[in-house]
């Protein structure tokens, strides 16, 4: 993924909501969203260059979404699949903070990511660029290519459309938070992050879907995780105007929310 935009626990009736997008090459051979067929449990995306996955969720409850971390200068070619983070957990038993932690003290040889994983001990976050693996708190938070919560004008648009999207209409539709994940509207320069890429592809990765030369928005998701066990999990990928949706009942709840925010 490239941008996730997720309230946790402060929705009403919802335990987690989820919109991101997937931002890849266009010539990067990729599976929808589906159940797999070697992990039965697991209902993701899958690249299939490489096996992992973007974002995913399982019939025991468990959730994965990860983001690279853009750093042009500091990439390593020989570098093992970031993707392979998600679907090493989603296919595991592991706990969340038992995963990160031990991801954490092997983490150099990956290039720059930032991991989402909740189980039923909560919602964690952890990035190989910057801290220690913590627990989140209740809250809206919203992930790109740099470290949770940066104010990334893409970021700060969709947390505001999403939330928007949510006054006008009580009860979440995916319809409305995937119109929000399709805007194209660029940032004004003087607003864009220096990533260490050149201007001009600041400006095509600026909006909240990209268009750019090879490159761009892929996918888009949108997963609506209620208080109650249930979740509902809808895809659309652009190439083709496909959309997939799915229903989980019977998750387990999680326990009460505690953490470092």
């Amino acid at each position: 993924m490239c941008l996730i935009l997720l309230a946790y626990r402060c929705y009403p009736g919802l335990d987690l909501l989820v919109a991101a997008n997937r931002d890849e090459f266009h010539n990067r051979p990729t599976a929808p969203l589906a159940f797999w067929d070697d992990a039965p449990q697991v209902l993701a995306g899958r690249d299939l260059q490489q096996g992992g996955s973007w974002m995913g969720v399982t019939r025991t409850g468990r959730f994965a979404a990860l983001t690279n971390y853009r750093d042009p200068n500091r990439v390593r070619h020989d570098a093992p699949s970031r993707g392979q983070l998600v679907s090493d957990y989603l296919q595991g038993e592991e706990p969340a903070l038992d995963y990160l932690a031990r991801l954490a003290t092997q983490s150099e040889v990956y290039n720059g990511f930032n991991l989402l994983l909740g189980d039923e001990a909560g919602l964690h976050y952890y990035s190989n660029c910057g801290g220690a693996p913590q627990t989140l708190l209740p809250g809206w938070y919203g992930l790109s290519n740099h470290l949770l919560n940066t104010p990334w004008p893409k970021l700060q648009r969709g947390l505001a459309l999403v939330q928007d999207a949510l006054e006008r209409r009580p009860d979440p539709v995916p319809d409305d938070l995937l119109s929000v994940l399709a805007d194209r509207t660029l940032a004004p320069d003087a607003e864009l992050p220096q990533t260490g890429v050149p201007l001009e592809w600041e400006r095509w990765l600026s909006p909240i879907f990209i268009d750019a030369p090879g490159y761009g928005t892929r996918s888009s998701t949108v997963l609506l995780a209620s208080e109650h066990g249930s979740a509902r999990m809808v895809e659309i990928t652009w190439a083709d105007g496909g959309r997939r949706e799915f229903i989980l009942d019977g998750l387990p709840k999680r326990g009460p929310a505690t953490g470092d925010g």
